[in-house]
């Protein structure tokens, strides 16, 4: 079995050689042995306890609240429900620092696509991506939402076709315009247009934005604010109240 000295035991625990003999005079972490010449001797046990003590004092713990953990009879219940608190709040803060970083890829993303940018376009940029995955996941319901209507529209059409009968047909067309509606509704509650213009945030009247000419990210619309007429950049509208 390997021996260590302090010094070695300091160097694999990244402490300093003052700091494991402060831990042995709180007598949390006692020497496994002595060699010859009268030098502390710690075991892998010795090292492993230390790293513990390592990870104790890293979570702010006190020496006193580290020693009577470790006099615990089952000290490794404790110990392990920590190590799961740390890990979750770990998991936490790395998903912060994603969800950060993919702001500021786009950010990045969107200032590159801009010849000339201000302070009111950074401002648009930073609307477009607080409300992106909300969009995305509000599109994605209503595809999912629509495939029973579009699955009823194919199978009325080819049974039209090839038996003749066409009520099937006007089944769709009755389920399919309220469905219409709706969705598009709800579709036109929950987004905004930002103005390349004047760059409000404005919600158009339903009418307008229903027969507009549009692309996936873009509605050709009459700014509310400023009155000037053309695409402007959908965005996240809140929870439509």
């Amino acid at each position: 079995m390997s021996k260590y000295t302090t010094g070695e035991l300091a160097k694999l625990c990244g402490v300093t050689v003052r700091t494991v003999q402060y831990y042995d005079t709180r007598g949390i972490l006692i020497p496994n042995g002595l060699s010859e010449g009268g030098r502390r001797l710690y075991s892998e046990d010795d090292l492993k306890r230390m790293k513990i003590i390592c990870f104790l004092r890293e979570l702010d713990l006190p020496i006193d609240a580290i020693s009577q953990i470790l006099k615990e009879e089952h000290p490794e219940k404790v110990i392990s429900l920590l190590v799961e608190q740390q890990e979750n709040i770990l998991a936490e803060e790395i998903t912060e620092k994603q969800e950060k970083l993919e702001k500021l890829r786009e950010l990045k993303s969107g200032l590159k696509s801009r010849t000339v940018f201000s302070l009111e376009s950074i401002g648009d940029i930073a609307v477009i991506m607080e409300g992106k995955k909300k969009l995305k996941r509000m599109r994605r319901i209503m595809i999912l939402s629509g495939i029973p209507i579009t699955a009823l529209q194919w199978f009325s059409i080819v049974f039209w076709i090839v038996k003749g009968i066409w009520w099937p047909f006007l089944v769709w067309v009755a389920l399919s315009i309220p469905w219409g509606t709706v969705v598009s509704r709800y579709y036109f509650r929950h987004v905004k247009y930002i103005c390349p213009e004047c760059h409000e945030v404005f919600t158009p009247r339903f009418k307008e934005a229903f027969w507009a000419n549009h692309t996936p990210v873009a509605r050709k619309l009459t700014c509310t604010q400023c009155g000037h007429k053309g695409f402007c950049v959908e965005v996240w509208g809140g929870d439509g109240q």
